[in-house]
C-alpha cells in the first residue's frame, strides 16, 4: 500500500505541479546587475521545447525507466539500508562570523557547500529539508546526514548558487526560509527565475551557459553541465542546468549534478586554473542509468585533473538516500582512484557536515 500511495503522489505531483505558490510575487527589483558573455561558451541549445547538453550522443534513460528505478525497482523504497549518520565536523564559526576575507568552505551536506571568498559569503544548492521529493518534500527520499550548520545558525548570505530543479538541489522549503531570513541574489540557469517569482521569491537572475554576472565584486560564470531538469513528466527539460564557476582573488568551481563529458575541460581552459573545484562523487548507480548524468569517485578525479583544480571536495554523497551503492563507498573509491593514479592525496578533500577549510 505505502508503494502505492508514492506512485499515486507522483502521478499527481506530474499533474499538479510540486508545490503552491506564494499569494503573490514582492514588487520587481529596481536594479539587478547586467550580465555579460564569456569567451570560450556556446549558449545552451534546444531540441523542441527542451534544452540539450553538449554531448551530441548524449542518451538517458527514459522518465519512466528512472521512475521505475526511483520506486519500484528499488532505489526509493529499498535503497541500501546500511545507512547511518555521517559524524558531524565542527564550524570554524571565529572564520564564518567574524568578517574575515580568508577563502574557506563548509560542506553543510550533499550538494550544499558554504563559501566565503574576498568578504562574499554564498551557498550551492541548499537543502536543509528531511526529504527530497515532491510536495516540499513530503514524500521523496529521507535524509540519514543533519545538515552540518542549522540554517539559521548560518552567517550573512550574500548570493545562492542553483544548479537545477531537480528536488536535491532545488528544494522549495529551504530556499523560501533563505529568501525571508537574508534576502540574498540568487543566480539560477534559465527557466528557474520564473519558478523562484511563483513562490513570490524575485531577487533572482537567471543565465545562459557562458554568460556571467558581477555580484560584490565577484565573477559569477554559468558554465555547462552534462544533466537534465524537471519537476515532473510535463516539465522535462524545460529549465536550464548548469555549473557554476566564481572568480575572484582565488577560483571557486562547483559542479553541480553532472556526468563525465569534455566540458569540464573546456571550463578548465577558458576559466581555470581553479583553486577550489567542488565535484559530485555519489549516486553513481545503478550505472546503466546514472552514467550519462551522475559523475563515479573516478570521473571526478578526472574532471578535477581537466579543470586543473588544485584541490577538490567531494560532494553529492552520504546525505539522502538516492542511490544503490553503499553510502559510504564514495570516499573509499575515491582514495583508491588516487592512490592508483599515483596523486598526492592532500589534493582530494573530504570533508565531515560542517567541518570549515581554508583555501
Amino acid at each position: 500500500m505505502r508503494r502505492v500511495g508514492l506512485v499515486l503522489a507522483l502521478i499527481a505531483a506530474a499533474v499538479a505541479g510540486d508545490g503552491f505558490p506564494a499569494a503573490g510575487p514582492s514588487p520587481s527589483r529596481a536594479q539587478m546587475p547586467a550580465s555579460r558573455a564569456v569567451d570560450g561558451f556556446s549558449p545552451a541549445e534546444h531540441a523542441g521545447s527542451a534544452y540539450k547538453n553538449v554531448d551530441p550522443e548524449y542518451r538517458r534513460a527514459s522518465y519512466w525507466a528512472r521512475l521505475h528505478s526511483l520506486v519500484i525497482g528499488g532505489t526509493w523504497l529499498f535503497t541500501e539500508r546500511r545507512v547511518a549518520a555521517l559524524p558531524a565536523g565542527t564550524p570554524d564559526w571565529a572564520t564564518l562570523r567574524g568578517g574575515s576575507r580568508a577563502a574557506t568552505v563548509t560542506w553543510i551536506g550533499h550538494s550544499t557547500v558554504l563559501v566565503q571568498l574576498d568578504g562574499v559569503t554564498f551557498l550551492t544548492d541548499p537543502n536543509w529539508n528531511d526529504r527530497s521529493g515532491p510536495f516540499s518534500g513530503f514524500i521523496g527520499v529521507r535524509r540519514y546526514t543533519p545538515p552540518g550548520i542549522a540554517l539559521d545558525s548560518l552567517p550573512r548570505i550574500d548570493f545562492v548558487l542553483i544548479s537545477h530543479d531537480h528536488y536535491d538541489h532545488l528544494d522549495e522549503p529551504t530556499v523560501r526560509r533563505l529568501a525571508r531570513k537574508f534576502d540574498p541574489q540568487f543566480i539560477v540557469p534559465k527557466g528557474i527565475k520564473a519558478w523562484l517569482a511563483d513562490r513570490g521569491i524575485t531577487n533572482a537572475i537567471e543565465l545562459d551557459w557562458g554568460e556571467s554576472v558581477v555580484v560584490k565584486g565577484l565573477t559569477v560564470v554559468c558554465t555547462p553541465a552534462q544533466h537534465g531538469s524537471g519537476r515532473t513528466v510535463l516539465d522535462q527539460g524545460r529549465r536550464l542546468w548548469s555549473s557554476w564557476a566564481v572568480l575572484g582573488s582565488k577560483h571557486f568551481y562547483f559542479g553541480g549534478d553532472t556526468g563525465y563529458y569534455r566540458h569540464f575541460h573546456q571550463i578548465g581552459d577558458a576559466l581555470g586554473p581553479f583553486d577550489l573545484a567542488a565535484l559530485p562523487i555519489g549516486s553513481y548507480t545503478p550505472r546503466e542509468i546514472a552514467k550519462p548524468v551522475h559523475m563515479s569517485p573516478e570521473d571526478a578525479v578526472q574532471a578535477s585533473l581537466d579543470l586543473r583544480a588544485a584541490h577538490f571536495l567531494g560532494v553529492h554523497w552520504g546525505t539522502f538516500a538516492l542511490a544503490r551503492e553503499p553510502y559510504d563507498e564514495p570516499p573509499m573509491r575515491l582514495a583508491a582512484e588516487i592512490e592508483r593514479r599515483h596523486l598526492d592525496p592532500a589534493v582530494a578533500w573530504v570533508l565531515k557536515p560542517g567541518e570549515t577549510r581554508r583555501w
